[in-house]
């Protein structure tokens, strides 16, 4: 399998691994024409796998047969066909193709600079590096950079690749131009019926309650993010070449289906906080996420608190409750008393002697 990569070379004490070129040509820029050499600028990491017999591990392979005499055939002896619509194959031949009136064959033709926001990112397509093929490409491949750099726009180009006219995107990344492959516009997809088609009301509270959820979670640097699945893959991968039993990995815990958007929401906030340690950026937003129960809104919750705390505020609860019941009887008890002092006949006065 190619990987696009060619042997280690030293460059100044360092090992540089060398990548190879997958296409020649030049960038057409006006009537400057730089020699170029195009370079993929990704690769895939992801861990591959063969099929095999399970009884055995004999490797599965495909083999090419021809359906009319059922038999395979050789490399040499395959070309290419269109199908037409009622299933009638029309030979097409590398010179038919070599025929076509493609002008940008060996080119990058740049057509127009344009806004790097008028790029949708739904026509990024394979990414690639331009590097100066010779010296005496060095002082337009140069110009040409710093001139993107300089007009903060990005340049769009046609070309041709695997048989193909294409449309790229050139930008600058470091001192380094880069292309990125774009698909034609009636390549994308209209979305439509793709959005919900019920009408629905997100309310204020619900969007604090995001936006607090955003602020928590905050930033990240993309270098800091890795693939735990390839890694658990390559663990698994060396334990049973080395004849060990792979490591059991802890299956994630379930979240409970929650209905209650609101309730899906303050528990996001509370999880988000508790993992990381702080309170989420912004003290409004922070304020507005305070979370609340979803049965009785008027008691707010704890967003944390250990077990120890719990018991301590359930024991004051019930302690509360029993001096509440106390007073509550001798209340009552005074309230009976006074009621029926009130209920009892009253004495009658006794009139005074008058004295002369």
């Amino acid at each position: 399998m190619w990987t696009g990569r060619g042997p280690d070379v030293s460059r100044n004490g360092r090992r540089v691994r060398q990548v190879r070129s997958i296409w020649n040509g030049a960038i057409s820029f006006g009537l400057v024409s730089i020699p170029i050499k195009l370079v993929n600028a990704t690769e895939s990491h992801s861990v591959s796998f063969r099929q095999i017999h399970t009884e055995d591990g004999g490797r599965i392979r495909y083999r090419k047969v021809c359906e009319l005499e059922d038999r395979e055939v050789t490399q040499a002896e395959i070309g290419k066909a269109y199908e037409d619509a009622d299933g009638t194959m029309i030979p097409i031949t590398d010179e038919d193709l070599a025929q076509l009136p493609i002008p940008t064959a060996k080119t990058i033709e740049i057509v127009a600079f344009v806004p790097a926001d008028r790029i949708d990112p739904l026509q990024m397509d394979a990414a690639y590096y331009l590097s100066a093929n010779g010296v005496p490409a060095a002082k337009p491949y140069t110009l040409l950079r710093e001139a993107l750099k300089r007009s903060q726009k990005v340049a769009i180009a046609k070309y041709a690749l695997r048989g193909r006219e294409r449309l790229g995107m050139l930008r600058v990344v470091d001192d380094v131009i880069a292309m990125h492959g774009l698909l034609w516009p009636d390549e994308i997809r209209a979305p439509e019926g793709v959005a919900p088609d019920t009408s629905v009301t997100v309310r204020d509270k619900e969007l604090d309650l995001a936006d607090a959820l955003m602020d928590t979670l905050g930033e990240v640097d993309l270098a800091d993010l890795h693939d735990d699945y390839r890694e658990a893959v390559e663990e698994m991968i060396t334990a049973k070449a080395s004849g060990e039993q792979p490591a059991d990995t802890p299956a994630p815990a379930r979240s409970g289906k929650v209905l209650d958007l609101m309730a899906a929401l303050e528990k996001s906030v509370r999880e988000a906080q508790e993992s990381r340690g702080a309170e989420p950026a912004g003290a409004r937003t922070a304020a507005k996420a305070e979370v609340t129960s979803i049965s009785s809104r008027a008691t707010p919750k704890q967003t944390t608190g250990r077990k120890s705390t719990s018991k301590a505020t359930k024991k004051a609860a019930t302690a509360k409750k029993t001096a509440a019941s106390t007073s509550a009887k001798k209340s009552t008890q005074s309230t009976k008393k006074t009621a029926a002092k009130k209920a009892a006949p009253a004495k009658k006065a006794t009139p005074r002697k008058r004295t002369a």
